[in-house]
């Protein structure tokens, strides 16, 4: 397994185990040079977000990989985790309806984000 499909495999079973809703994996590598993977998801509340957010960094953290980057703040209803091959969006459900990155990214492959979590 690639370093890239490993650290998008376990930020997505960091986000679920916080209960994180409607997570997308989205192949971006033929479209961009930013990354490999996009990793967007939602919490319900400004608590949850920051939960999920948390609990990748420090499972990404065990696993050797550091963040080059994080935007947002404890307050903020979205935060970006930079990984350099794989970037994580955590959203809360207004914003991430708001900003639609799947939209913008819509030329990316998206991927059964369950593959990701076995």
């Amino acid at each position: 397994m690639s370093k890239e499909k490993e650290m998008a495999q376990i930020a997505c079973k960091a986000l679920e185990e916080k209960k994180g809703e409607d997570i997308k994996v989205i192949d971006i590598h033929d479209v961009s040079v930013i990354a490999d993977y996009f990793i967007i998801a939602s919490g319900s509340n400004q608590n949850q977000v920051q939960a999920m957010v948390d609990n990748v960094e420090e499972k990404l953290g065990r696993a050797g990989f550091e963040p080059k980057q994080i935007e947002g703040t404890k307050n903020s209803s979205w935060i970006l985790m930079d990984y350099g091959d794989m970037i994580v969006h955590v959203f809360d459900e207004e914003n991430r309806l708001f900003y639609d990155l799947e939209r913008i990214w819509r030329d990316g492959k998206v991927l059964d984000a369950e593959e990701f979590l076995k």
